[in-house]
């Protein structure tokens, strides 16, 4: 429900994403008054133009692919194209059903649900269209926009940030994607299902940068095995409209051409012209400054989410809305490890990771007392079953715990879970060798690379 004349509540949120409806529902749940301020539709970025949609596209272009290459395991298939207009309904529909869902929720709770633009207008109050909402705890969420760069101009007709992207009503002849993190070689994966030809642009040393370089190496050579090209270690220079499409001309002076660019060089977060710098919110580049239990500089105001320097990933802003609420509610939470965050990357072929790189850890214990291990998937029959390639390496501290996993291959992101229960509770190989994976699953894999370093391989070379 609204509430019209504004009011006080134990705690105002501005912004209904996944961390500040999480924390409105965990809040309710704890007896706190809550008012839920968003101007556009509860669920935020992740569910209308982020994880969701994208994920549906993903799983749309795995089907083509699957039809693609059926006669592979004897079925024979013909791939007769790709209907736009039938997959946006399909990825529509997803979204939609959710997000009535969600709504059911919000709706069914205790949460003061105001539809409208919020600004801070004092350190404990928000105001939305003359009202005023104040707040004994004041939690700002109010999410990440697509980044573009100096020379570019977006304008969603040729050149394209991923929100346009997710509403292309055609399959483009060929794309230039600049930017190689996981928003990039998602879309890449997607196009090039689809049949589409493109090429990755990005100005460091390899793609995904921020994972394991082995995660990266791999990740390499299966999207030149799938003809997707990219351009490493190129930052552009120039990009021009053309009669057909666009031009970029990147370092070296090559240039290139297509139909589509999309610009897919990370997000930057929602803070300009909400009040925080009038209310003396120390930021950094537009970005709200938080301790480790997510306070502000201001008492009893939070920030969570993308707007909060780190990893921008729905579920650490889920996470961290839960958390405020239980903070507010003197529950004392854990604090949030932001190394202990699940990461993956659904292109084809998937890329998991929890916990540090080797070269993070190396940097953090010394090279002398880090160990790693690599298990091929080629050992692993049900990845065998599913025709893919990849592997599960493990970084532990010598004698020590196993403080990073990194997966790759069809699928691995479902293997996440049981790889961060295994970082965060700090396990050492020896205590997960014992546990039984069924078989054939992806998830004996994890397994026998714990055993292997448990010193007793089986499926593996020690």
């Amino acid at each position: 429900m609204s509430e019209p004349n504004g009011g006080t509540f134990d705690l105002v949120i501005l912004g209904g994403g996944s961390g500040g409806y999480a924390a409105a529902l965990r809040a309710v749940q704890l007896d706190l008054s809550v008012a839920l301020i968003e101007k556009d539709k509860v669920g935020g970025t992740c569910l209308h133009r982020g994880c969701i949609p994208t994920k549906a596209l993903l799983h749309a272009a795995e089907v083509a692919d699957n039809a693609r290459e059926s006669e592979q395991f004897g079925v024979k298939a013909d791939l007769v194209g790709i209907d736009m207009a039938g997959v946006n309904s399909y990825k529509d529909g997803v979204v939609g059903r959710l997000y009535k869902g969600l709504q059911g929720m919000i709706k069914s709770s205790k949460i003061t649900y105001v539809a409208g633009t919020g600004r801070l207008v004092g350190p404990d109050t928000v105001e939305v269209d003359g009202a005023r909402y104040t707040g004994r705890n004041v939690i700002l969420a109010t999410g990440s926009y697509s980044r573009s760069l100096p020379g570019i101009e977006v304008d969603g007709e040729r050149i394209l940030t991923s929100e346009h992207a997710l509403e292309l009503d055609r399959v483009p002849s060929s794309a230039i994607v600049l930017g190689g993190g996981v928003i990039g070689v998602e879309f890449a994966s997607v196009w090039r299902s689809f049949g589409v030809d493109v090429t990755i642009v990005e100005a460091l040393p390899r793609l995904v940068a921020a994972e394991d370089e082995e995660s990266s190496k791999a990740l390499e050579r299966a999207f030149r095995k799938r003809g997707i090209g990219f351009k490493t270690g190129k930052p552009f220079e120039k990009v021009e409209r053309t009669e057909s499409g666009v031009r970029m001309t990147i370092a070296g002076g090559e240039t290139l051409e297509a139909e589509l660019l999309l610009v897919a060089v990370g997000r930057g977060p929602v803070t300009a012209g909400l009040g925080y710098e009038e209310q003396g919110l120390k930021m950094d580049r537009g970005f709200v400054l938080t301790d480790e239990r997510l306070r502000t500089n201001l008492p009893n105001v939070y920030a969570v989410g993308d707007i909060v320097p780190g990893l921008q990933l729905a579920h650490r802003g889920f996470q961290q809305g839960i958390f405020i609420a239980e903070e507010i509610a003197g529950r004392n939470p854990a604090v949030i490890d932001e190394s202990g965050i699940p990461r993956v990357t659904y292109s084809d072929p998937e890329l998991a990771s929890v916990g540090l790189t080797e070269a993070k850890a190396k940097e953090q214990y010394g090279a002398d007392k880090v160990k790693t291990y690599n298990y091929n998937l080629g050992g692993n029959g049900k990845s065998q079953i599913l025709k893919t390639t990849g592997f599960v390496k493990l970084v532990r501290v010598v004698d020590g715990p196993v403080v990073g996993l990194h997966l790759v291959g069809a699928r691995v992101g479902e293997l996440i879970g049981e790889a961060q229960l295994i970082y965060n509770w700090e396990a050492d190989p020896a205590d997960v060798a014992p546990l039984v994976h069924a078989h054939p699953t992806q998830g004996e894999a994890l397994g026998e690379a714990h055993l292997a370093l448990a010193g007793k391989p089986l499926h593996a070379h020690a």
